[in-house]
């Protein structure tokens, strides 16, 4: 039975979610408010625009999770990458593209389908619930009706609208030669052990260095329509530094109930704390980092840490506008609202981040809706595939909060990366058996990670394809 589903929002993620509908023969009905109404980001009234890069990062599928990503799209009939790959440009390993050629091929494809409708205006609050299946996909920069709509439904702190990222770090790459586990005061907190937090211990030589490197450490400036939404519980950690050069003493480093095991009668200067940041433990959050340095001063300032110093970063920080959801407390495993199950959310809102991710989530909303519609469930995507570890990051791969008094909330947008995968069952060994370091054990654990992607997620789509699902070929 043919079924009408609308999408909210024409970006990458919408666009994805409508091709994904009408593909699988229902009517797609997607709304765009440009250009009735603009934005204070977006230049164009075409869909999928691209407004801070034309760059879909590293197409490389065997080494790099946004590569596989990519290929996973492809293999599900992305319209996304159909169209970023008939619109490339060069950038050597990475995936770029001609950003209005790019868009063109979008807005074309859909115009021209005879099952995609497009509406151009603002839906204005919720959409309504005589509308049926609903898929929101209206990104960082949802209209203030729609959402102060969703907030009412779902609760005040449902939606965070100034985003205070700290860095997060991939666990096999701090040296534990350095850092211990060990929770302040020993003091275990909800499901902890009173060991919950790595430990980077400094002197004040160190310190003195780091504090002198923030405040020099280039800074990116806020957008003109950003404004600047400091506020005392989640400043910059380079604003901190230039508080005074004890601030950070006093604040996120500072070194009380903590003691270094490796050193016990020497009591550090300052310690940086980390908190496993997945519930697979692979990734570590940088406690109260957040920050406004360039990614290149991070990666340099971050690594003069002790312990730190071949850090690889999951995430970089940030400090900027984007609304998104509590999507772990708010969202089902198919990304419906628990609140409204007819409503679907998808994109940069759900907290992915990144283009790619955006359009990502987009195509498994869609595919969620379609399969919902036919009376058919998908089985769960694989969390060992990037789309499979994506969703589960959004839907409830994070770790919660502590519970203490004013926590910050724990879930936070994030890029694709293998550190959301679950760990190989056995570590990579070349072909004598000889077990690996280094580069090289990084370079055969990513192709071993990317090998299981791709087994599982055709075993996946064995089992849960309809027999009539024919992505559209390539242009």
């Amino acid at each position: 039975m043919t079924q009408t589903i609308h999408i909210v929002g024409g970006g990458l993620a919408g666009s994805e979610a409508a091709w994904q509908v009408a593909e699988a023969g229902h009517r797609a009905v997607l709304h765009e408010m440009r250009p009735v109404r603009g934005t204070e980001a977006h230049q164009t009234d075409g869909l999928a625009e691209l407004v801070c890069s034309n760059s879909f990062r590293s197409d490389d599928p065997e080494g790099n999770a946004v590569g596989l990503l990519h290929q996973e799209m492809r293999t599900l009939g992305s319209l996304i990458m159909r169209a970023a790959d008939a619109n490339q440009v060069p950038a050597g390993g990475a995936l770029a593209v001609d950003r209005e050629g790019f868009s063109a091929a979008v807005t074309r494809t859909l115009e021209q389908h005879p099952n995609v409708t497009l509406v151009r205006g603002e839906v204005e609050g919720l959409p309504p619930e005589a509308w049926g299946p609903c898929i929101v996909a209206t990104g960082p920069l949802t209209a203030p009706a729609l959402a102060e709509g969703i907030r009412g439904l779902t609760g005040a702190e449902s939606l965070a609208f100034f985003d205070a990222i700290a860095p997060i770090v991939h666990r096999d790459s701090i040296d534990m030669e350095v850092a211990w586990f060990q929770s302040r005061y020993d003091k275990p907190g909800p499901g902890g052990t009173g060991a919950d937090y790595l430990n980077c211990p400094m002197n004040r030589e160190q310190y003195d260095a780091f504090v002198a490197a923030l405040v020099a450490g280039e800074k990116i400036g806020f957008k003109q329509w950003e404004g600047t939404p400091y506020f005392d519980g989640c400043l910059p950690v380079e604003v901190m530094a230039e508080r005074g050069p004890e601030t950070l003493r006093h604040g996120p480093m500072k070194p009380v109930g903590l003691t270094n095991p490796r050193d016990p009668l020497v009591k550090p200067c300052a310690i940086v704390q980390l908190r496993q940041d997945n519930a697979l433990g692979t990734l570590y959050n940088m406690v109260g980092f957040q920050t406004k340095l360039t990614y290149a001063e991070q990666v340099r300032i971050f690594r003069t840490i002790p312990g730190l110093e071949r850090a690889e970063f999951a995430r970089l920080g940030g400090l900027h506008r984007n609304t998104y959801l509590d999507s772990p407390r708010l969202l089902d495993a198919t990304l419906r609202l628990k609140a409204r199950p007819a409503l679907r959310f998808a994109g940069q809102i759900t907290g992915c981040e990144g283009y790619v991710e955006s359009a990502a989530v987009g195509l498994m909303a869609g595919r969620f809706a379609v399969a919902e519609a036919a009376g058919r469930p998908l089985a769960p995507l694989p969390q060992t595939t990037a789309l499979g570890a994506l969703i589960a990051h959004i839907t409830g791969g994070h770790v919660a909060a502590d519970g203490e008094a004013n926590a910050p909330r724990s879930f936070q947008p994030m890029n694709v990366n293998f550190g959301l995968f679950p760990p190989l069952a056995q570590a990579p060994r070349n072909e004598t058996g000889r077990r690996l370091r280094g580069p090289e054990k990084a370079a055969l654990k990513k192709r071993a990670l990317t090998d299981r992607a791709r087994t599982d997620l055709a075993a996946w789509m064995a089992g849960t394809q309809p027999a009539d699902w024919r992505p559209a070929a390539a242009e």
